[in-house]
């Protein structure tokens, strides 16, 4: 990089670690340091959760999956809207979760279960979000080491360093340094920070990606050449695509609104100063994440075309060429087998697809399949050769974006786009480490204490988590070998809680019947599953595959399974691979979802010896102790509208515009005109070819680009307005030490003190 770029990196990244020691005058006590006073509002929320979520990890994912699958299936997506909008809209999950005033996941378990449950899924869930989350370092370590074009060795005093190991290293300093003083108000006003920054930077970094290749000329013929049943536009002729399709997308829907809840309260659920303001605050995300999609679109396109289309030839050549080469160099530790594969890999001619002539592409046949044949030629078909060869194809995939984008991007924007990257890392790394450290503290330490800790011991212990969380990051990223897609990692590591959480959450949250014996049940079928199928996909390669060759029983199982997935094909197709195991990952957390699921209801219904009272649980009623507003639950015809999309009486007039505006924008635009219309058109008359180009330009590119430039200026001015409101209000906030999520007897002492000075009011 050039000079410029170093400091469009350097300056406001001292910025964000100077505001951070800043935060840690307005921690006067223990709900401060967890949730931020109880006292954001909606714009610091949702700016900040929006550079929380969008991570290095997410955007390298996605560009992973699009170079394979293209954007067919992006308008099946359109189905999830209602779903989605009705739980934006409604609340759904973290409204109710507000209303509890847990400080954490467990504190609502033992609330609403046991405490021995609250232990335990407390520790599945943080050893889930652990190994998730974990490799969070190790994605954005090697994405650095080739962006940067910086070797994977590095010589210090005479002895060979990893430049991964440093890398990470910094990382994690700089995550525990924004953690350290002021906990969530840190991430908070840091994460809040780095978005109002981020946002410019995705406008300038989209427009040029636009301006750099044609659609007409380049973007739109790449996309459409390929074969029948794996379009990248026409949603109607993707039946042959595996791993991310309709199959795929049906199992996200039902975790969207199944899981809903199941991380909640170790992130900023807790951190608004109403249940409303939370609300609103998850609302306003509708808006929010338009033009970070919309980046994120305008990125993976471009690689697509650069790596396709011919105008490009010579510089995909050369950055397939030096991306081999670096991953060799890692993957590959024998000097002569990594010696003939770069000789091989070098001596390939550079491809010249002509599109209309030679034959569409595939996801078998495409202009990677020869460097991965000449791969998988020269590391042999050995338990070993295949492991090798599974690590080359993957870290291919993962890393062609860094490397592409470096030889991509001019001076100044190479910097631009390192430093939006740089702060994507730090707000998904500290907020991951602060998240885990919170529910250990929180649900596994603080449970087991016979003497409560005083509140700046309680800080100093959450502290001190962090930083240990932040060393096994650093174990785990040392250690990790990326095996499969980044998405399919995630998703089976996940489930291992979510697999049995999404139940225990939802029907602890809404139902009265649900008992502790049937949240024990769930964990154990789903989530057992789970680690099952998370340790057959680990071991496939170089343990069980090998075996079940030895003993001969490769094609029997191999014919097992083609059977019983053959009604569900294309969609599900199991079949014997000596690389990969053959039940894909969300195949897998599907399954567990259903066995959680049955084993929850069924068990309860059996256990529940009376209804549990929900009103306690939710401060509503006579055990409302603040005065806070609730939903109102009467319904009548001329409402009922207004009920579907959420809107109450604690609604303000702005609140109305903005429901109202993000209802007709998502249910008319996008659901109805975008999909429904265009549903109804393709079946009684299909589109040709290139009309599906036209209209994936204007409602994936014109359309979300406006929406993200007006957002960019809104959402500026909201999160300037409600930051400076924040440090008003933690400033004045009164602390109440009996506010540190402790419960007794299923109700937490701070309302246990409530509850009896408000009898004793009544007495009087």
């Amino acid at each position: 990089m050039h000079l410029v770029d170093y400091l469009i990196v350097i300056i406001p990244t001292l910025s964000i670690l100077l505001l951070s020691a800043y935060s840690r005058r307005y921690i006067h006590g223990v709900v401060d340091f967890l949730a931020a006073g109880r006292v954001a509002g909606r714009y610091v929320i949702s700016v900040g959760d929006m550079t929380a979520t969008l991570s290095i990890i997410t955007l390298v994912g996605m560009v992973e999956m699009k170079y394979q699958t293209g954007y067919g299936l992006a308008f099946w997506y359109f189905l999830t809207i209602p779903v989605s909008i009705f739980m934006g809209l409604t609340g759904y999950c973290v409204y109710r979760f507000r209303e509890t005033k847990a400080l954490s996941m467990g504190q609502f378990l033992e609330m609403r279960y046991s405490r021995r449950f609250r232990v335990l899924a407390s520790i599945l869930r943080t050893l889930s979000e652990l190994l998730t989350n974990a490799i969070g370092p190790a994605i954005a370590a090697n994405f650095f080491i080739y962006y940067l074009g910086l070797p994977h060795q590095v010589m210090i005093f005479g002895i060979p360093i990893p430049c991964y190991g440093i890398v990470v290293t910094l990382v994690l300093i700089m995550a525990i340094i924004i953690i350290w003083p002021g906990g969530r108000v840190s991430l908070l006003l840091t994460d809040c920070f780095q978005g109002l920054i981020a946002y410019p930077v995705f406008v300038i970094i989209t427009g040029y990606l636009i301006l750099h290749v044609s659609w007409g000329s380049e973007i739109a013929p790449t996309m459409l050449d390929r074969v029948d049943g794996q379009s990248f536009l026409n949603p109607f002729d993707i039946d042959e695509l595996r791993d991310f399709n309709i199959f795929a997308l049906l199992v996200q829907v039902v975790s969207s609104v199944l899981n809903r809840a199941s991380w909640i309260g170790s992130d900023t659920s807790c951190s608004a100063r109403t249940p409303h303001e939370q609300k609103m605050a998850g609302l306003l995300g509708a808006w929010r994440a338009g033009l970070s999609a919309f980046m994120g679109i305008a990125i993976a396109i471009l690689i697509i075309t650069v790596m396709t289309h011919r105008n490009h030839a010579t510089q995909a050549h050369e950055i397939r060429a030096e991306l081999s080469e670096k991953i060799t160099e890692k993957v590959i530790e024998d000097d002569s087998l990594r010696g003939e594969l770069d000789a091989r890999i070098a001596a390939l001619p550079e491809q010249h697809h002509v599109i209309g002539m030679d034959p569409p592409l595939s996801q078998k046949s495409n202009l990677d399949t020869v460097y991965f044949d000449t791969a998988h030629e020269v590391l042999g078909d050995s338990a070993d050769g295949n492991r090798q060869f599974q690590q080359y194809r993957t870290q291919y995939f993962q890393m062609m974006m860094p490397v592409a984008l470096r030889q991509i991007f001019p001076i100044g924007l190479t910097g631009l786009f390192c430093l939006l990257m740089l702060m994507l890392m730090l707000s998904t790394d500290d907020s991951r480490i602060f998240n885990s450290s919170a529910s250990i503290v929180q649900d596994v330490i603080l449970p087991n204490l016979k003497r409560p800790l005083t509140p700046r011991q309680h800080i100093w212990v959450l502290r001190l988590c962090s930083l240990v969380i932040a060393v096994f990051f650093w174990c785990f990223s040392m250690l990790f070998v990326s095996l499969d897609y980044i998405n399919m990692f995630v998703t089976i590591m996940t489930a291992i809680w979510m697999g049995g959480a999404g139940p225990i959450m939802v029907f602890g949250l809404y139902s009265r019947f649900g008992t502790t014996a049937g949240a024990y049940t769930a964990l154990t079928f789903g989530s057992g599953f789970s680690i099952l199928g998370l340790f057959l996909q680990r071991k496939w390669a170089d343990v069980i595959y090998p075996f079940l060759d030895q003993h001969g029983w490769v094609d029997p199982i191999g014919r097992f399974l083609v059977t019983v997935s053959s009604p569900f094909s294309p969609y599900i197709e199991w079949k014997m691979s000596a690389v990969k195991f053959p039940i894909n990952s969300y195949e897998l957390y599907f399954m567990a979802i259903l066995l959680g699921i049955l084993g929850y209801v069924v068990v309860s219904l059996l256990t529940c010896k009376k209804p549990y009272n929900l009103e306690r649980l939710l401060h509503r009623g006579k055990y409302n102790i603040d005065g806070e507003k609730h939903i109102d639950t009467a319904w009548s015809w001329r409402t009922v509208f207004k009920k579907l999309i959420g809107i109450t009486p604690d609604y303000t007039k702005g609140d109305r515009i903005i429901a109202w505006a993000i209802f007709y924008y998502s249910i008319f635009f996008k659901f109805f005109l975008s999909f429904l219309v265009v549903l109804i058109w393709n079946l009684i008359s299909p589109w040709p070819k290139h009309w599906w180009s036209v209209y994936f330009f204007i409602t994936f590119i014109m359309v979300p680009a406006i929406m993200g430039m007006v957002s960019t200026i809104w959402f500026m001015i909201g999160g300037i307005i409600d930051t400076r409101q924040l440090f008003r209000d933690l400033k004045n906030r009164i602390d109440n030490p009996l506010d540190d999520g402790r419960v007794e007897g299923e109700v937490s002492l701070m309302d246990k003190a409530a509850f009896s000075t408000k009898a004793d009011d009544k007495d009087k």
